[in-house]
């Protein structure tokens, strides 16, 4: 698990996979889950692998996360918001099709 190395105190409350947890205020929500919850952020849509954050700016797309219902978000450029649902996302996620 990773650690932080200062807290300033201010907390918001999320859930990851259903589990309430303290995230830091402004921090990513891909920051949120590999202090909080075993390190991976997805699995693989092939193996089913565990994979976890690379980047975290936006370029690996190791981060994919549901958040708040919507899958296939960068969990690294999303911040935390008091009462966010995030789910690690599992293998691949149906895309919407265009008519």
């Amino acid at each position: 698990m990773l650690r932080r190395r200062h807290n300033d105190g201010k907390v918001v409350k999320i859930t990851i996979d259903g589990e309430a947890v303290d995230a830091r205020a402004g921090e990513s929500v891909a920051a949120a889950v590999l202090a909080h919850a075993s390190g991976a952020t997805r699995t693989t849509p092939v193996s089913g692998a565990p994979r976890a954050s690379y980047c975290m700016m936006g370029v690996c797309f190791e981060c994919l996360m549901e958040i708040d219902g919507e899958p296939n978000r960068q969990g690294c450029m999303v911040r935390v918001e008091e009462g966010m649902s995030v789910r690690r996302q599992q293998g691949a996620r149906d895309m919407e099709r265009a008519s």
